[in-house]
């Protein structure tokens, strides 16, 4: 059977291509006319004048307000009392009691404060020092008269100065001698024995009262 039209004049071999771009066009059509948006003038307007009258708005300035008024005081109330009003109290004295020249009244004694008994304790600081009778010219007097060089402490050339420790009593007995720094050759026993034979020292007093003391000296040997 002989064809009655040539190939390229026949149209079923495009079809597929015409129907791929009618789709196409459809489809193009139809996301147009959902994504197209129309706005008229009147509404346009609207949105203009709303825009301006919220800017207008905004740029209200601040108003200040008056502080508020301070509380009122209130007066305190004055309440008068008149002059003329009279207090009556009535006071009652009892008159009872009788005073007669026979009684007598006690006199009050006032009894004299014993006086404290000082304890029999040495005192290291006393008010009056104990002291040798007559000063220290006296005693230094005592010393050239009684004093002794030992002759070892001479050939040895020892000379110095003995520290004494003693206890004048109330009585002023001297007791209780004890070497405090000594320099040896002999010169500690002659310092103790000197000591010892000297006559009684006046007491220490405290208070006005005799005490036992502790006294110090130095008894100074010195070759010439």
């Amino acid at each position: 059977m002989e064809a009655k039209k040539t190939p390229s004049a026949d149209l079923n071999k495009k079809s597929s291509l015409f129907l791929a771009i009618g789709l196409l066009v459809s489809l193009g059509l139809t996301l147009a006319a959902f994504e197209w948006k129309q706005y008229e003038k009147g509404e346009l307007m609207d949105l203009g004048m709303a825009a301006d009258d919220f800017e207008e708005l905004t740029e209200i300035p601040p108003t200040e307000q008056p502080p508020p008024p301070p509380p009122k005081i209130q007066q305190p109330q004055l309440i008068e009392i008149p002059d003329e009003e009279e207090i009556e109290e009535e006071i009652e004295i009892d008159l009872d009691v009788e005073v007669t020249e026979e009684q007598e009244v006690e006199e009050i004694v006032f009894e004299a404060e014993p006086e404290e008994e000082v304890a029999d304790e040495i005192f290291m600081v006393v008010e009056e020092q104990a002291a040798f009778p007559g000063g220290q010219a006296e005693w230094n007097k005592f010393l050239r008269k009684n004093l002794e060089y030992p002759r070892q402490a001479t050939r040895m050339g020892i000379e110095g100065a003995v520290y004494l420790s003693f206890v004048v009593d109330k009585e002023g007995v001297l007791s209780d001698i004890v070497v405090s720094r000594g320099i040896g050759g002999g010169c500690d026993e002659e310092a103790i024995r000197v000591l010892k034979s000297s006559p009684k020292w006046t007491p220490g007093k405290q208070r006005g009262r005799s005490v036992k003391s502790r006294m110090a000296i130095r008894i100074v040997f010195k070759l010439k």
